[in-house]
């Protein structure tokens, strides 16, 4: 067992773990931060992408305890509301499919805008690490390009929802649509 301390999404968190706990299963199954996904369980995927002290990191290559005293970003604490221009403007351009690697894309782009507001397209093709089985590299380029234009105040996104979208309105039940009355 080790004793790790850490800052989670701004909130200071500490515990017993064993040794070999991976960064993800303890964000998900300890803390309920259950926006970081594990897709792959080999490091191909990226989906379980976190920021650790601000890099963007693979959380199922990382112990536990390599993460003491570290702070730690899920898409949770990203913006609580969808408001980050990435996540924006993969709505606006949309960039998202099943959204199921979403949000690790969501961090590795907002940690690459961090260091460059203006990535070429090369460098968002190397900083991104994650697979997409559906298939929206061309739009998740274009994506990752307007959320910089944005960081940069060169351009806004009026065709994204709006800012203000609480995690509970979100996870509101959609009402069944039935289907139509069959034709005579």
């Amino acid at each position: 067992m080790t004793t790790v301390s850490m800052t989670v999404n701004g909130r200071s968190v500490s515990g017993d773990v064993e040794d070999r706990t991976l960064l993800v299963s303890f964000l998900r199954e300890t803390l309920g931060m259950t926006g970081t996904h594990v897709g792959c369980d080999t490091t191909q995927c990226g989906a379980c992408v976190v920021h650790m002290d601000g890099r963007a990191v693979k959380s199922c290559t990382v112990l536990v305890g390599q993460a003491d005293g570290a702070e730690i970003t899920t898409i949770e604490g990203l913006s609580r509301d969808r408001s980050h221009p990435v996540q924006q403007a993969m709505v606006a351009e949309q960039a998202i499919q099943c959204g199921y690697c979403t949000p690790g894309i969501v961090m590795a782009a907002s940690a690459l805008l961090a260091k460059n507001p203006a990535p070429s397209a090369a460098e968002i093709k190397a900083a991104i690490p994650n697979l997409c089985r559906c298939g929206v590299y061309p739009r998740l380029g274009c994506s990752i390009q307007r959320a910089g234009r944005v960081t940069r105040r060169a351009e806004t996104i009026s065709a994204a929802p709006a800012p203000g979208i609480s995690a509970g309105d979100a996870a509101q039940e959609v009402p069944a649509i039935s289907a139509p009355e069959p034709r005579e």
